[in-house]
C-alpha cells in the first residue's frame, strides 16, 4: 500500500460522515456547504477524495457549537461496519483482530489522509498499542476530536471482529484535559484516560486481540488489501476547483458531446459563473474540451480497433477529417501512424495490443 497516495485528501465516506455529525448538531450548513467536495455529486461517490481541508473545517465549525469530545463521541457512533467502505471490513473480515488493525494501518491511506495521520500498531509482550500520530497543536480542538475518534473508532471496529466488548488497558490523548470527559469514557469503555500525552494511543491485552475471528474466512483478508489498493488507485482527488471542473466535464464527456450548459448544470452554477472561473484558473472552457478530446482519441487509437470515422463520432468531431487535423496539430502526425507507433511499442514491451492477449 503506497502510504502517501492522494496526500491532502480524505474519502468522501469519511466527509459524509463528518456532514452527518454536523447535521445532527445542528450546525447551519450554509457554513459549509459550499466548500469544494460537497457537492452531492461529489459527496456521494466513493472515487472521488475530498481535500483535507474541507473536512477540518467541517469539524472546526462543530467544534465552535459542540465540545470536542462530544464530537468524538458522535463520530464513532455513527461508524457502523460499512461506513468507512474496505477499510472497517479489513478489521472485521481478518483472522483475528490484531492481523486485522495492521492491515487497517497499513491501508489507512484508503480513508485519511496519511499526509497528516498514521496509525502504528506495536506489541510488547503481553500487550498491543494502537498509536494515532496528528501533529497539530494540543489546544486544537477539531485535531482533539479526530484523535479521540480514531482511537474509539479502532476499540469498536476490534470489538465488532472479536464479537465481544474489549475494555483497553490504557488511553492516552495528545490533548488538553476537558472540564468533563465522561463521553470519553462511554467512548472508551475506561476512566484510565491520560490527556497531553505526547501522543495519542489505545493498548489492548495481547490476548484480545489474537483469538480466532468468528466470522473470518479463509484468502478473504487477501482479496480486501486487493480491493484497498484498487481503491486507492482509481479514487479521484479533487484538490481544486479546477479538479472538480475536470471531474464533471470527463463524466458528461463520457455520456455525450459535452456543452457549458451542461456542465454548468452538473456543477451547479450558471454558464457565466463557470466561465468566470475558468479564466480565474488560467484556462478556458474550449482548452479543456480539447485536453478531454485528446486523452479519449489518444486511448481510443492506442487501445482499440475503431475506425478514425467511429473514433470521430464518438469524440464529438464532425468527421474523420477534423479529426486528422487535430491529431496533427498535437502530435504532428497521423491518427494511422499513431496507432501504428503504439503497435510497434507494444510489440516491443511484449504487451498484448487491441483485440489480443
Amino acid at each position: 500500500m503506497v502510504s502517501h497516495a492522494h496526500q491532502g485528501t480524505t474519502s468522501s465516506a469519511l466527509t459524509r460522515l463528518s456532514v452527518n455529525a454536523a447535521r445532527l448538531l445542528g450546525i447551519p450548513p450554509h457554513g459549509y456547504a459550499h466548500l469544494l467536495g460537497l457537492a452531492p455529486e461529489h459527496l456521494n461517490d466513493d472515487l472521488c477524495r475530498t481535500p483535507t481541508a474541507t473536512s477540518i473545517r467541517i469539524a472546526e465549525l462543530t467544534t465552535v457549537h459542540t465540545p470536542w469530545t462530544e464530537l468524538s463521541v458522535l463520530l464513532a457512533q455513527q461508524s457502523s461496519v460499512g461506513t468507512l467502505g474496505v477499510w472497517d471490513y479489513l478489521i472485521t473480515s481478518a483472522p483475528t483482530p490484531l492481523e486485522g488493525i495492521r492491515d487497517a494501518a497499513a491501508c489507512l491511506a484508503t480513508v485519511a489522509d496519511t499526509g497528516t495521520d498514521t496509525l502504528r500498531v506495536t506489541e510488547d509482550g503481553e500487550h498491543v498499542t494502537i498509536s494515532h500520530v496528528n501533529h497539530a497543536d494540543l489546544t486544537y480542538e477539531a485535531a482533539c476530536a479526530i484523535r479521540a475518534y480514531v482511537l474509539g473508532l479502532c476499540r469498536r471496529r476490534l470489538g465488532e471482529a472479536a464479537q465481544r466488548r474489549l475494555v483497553p488497558v490504557r488511553v492516552t490523548l495528545a490533548a488538553k484535559a476537558p472540564r468533563r470527559h465522561d463521553a470519553l469514557t462511554e467512548l472508551y469503555g475506561t476512566r484510565a484516560v491520560e490527556f497531553e500525552a505526547p501522543g495519542s494511543s489505545i493498548t489492548f491485552l495481547a490476548s484480545d486481540l489474537q483469538v480466532p475471528n468468528p466470522r473470518a474466512q479463509p484468502g478473504l483478508s487477501t482479496v480486501l488489501r486487493r480491493h484497498a489498493e484498487q481503491t486507492l488507485a482509481n479514487a479521484i482527488p479533487l484538490h481544486s476547483w479546477l479538479d472538480l471542473f475536470r471531474t464533471a466535464l470527463a463524466s458528461v464527456h463520457d455520456e455525450t458531446t459535452p456543452t457549458l450548459p451542461t456542465v454548468a448544470r452538473r456543477m451547479a452554477v450558471s454558464t457565466r459563473t463557470l466561465q468566470r472561473r475558468l479564466d480565474e484558473h488560467g484556462t478556458t472552457w474550449s482548452n479543456e474540451v480539447e485536453t478531454v478530446r485528446r486523452a479519449q482519441i489518444t486511448r481510443l487509437l492506442h487501445h482499440t480497433d475503431l475506425s478514425i470515422d467511429a473514433i470521430a463520432a464518438r469524440s464529438g468531431y464532425a468527421d474523420a477529417r477534423a479529426l486528422r487535423r487535430a491529431v496533427q496539430r498535437w502530435y504532428g502526425t497521423t491518427p494511422a501512424s499513431l496507432r501504428r507507433t503504439s503497435h510497434l511499442q507494444d510489440a516491443a514491451t511484449g504487451l498484448p495490443g487491441p483485440g489480443r492477449g
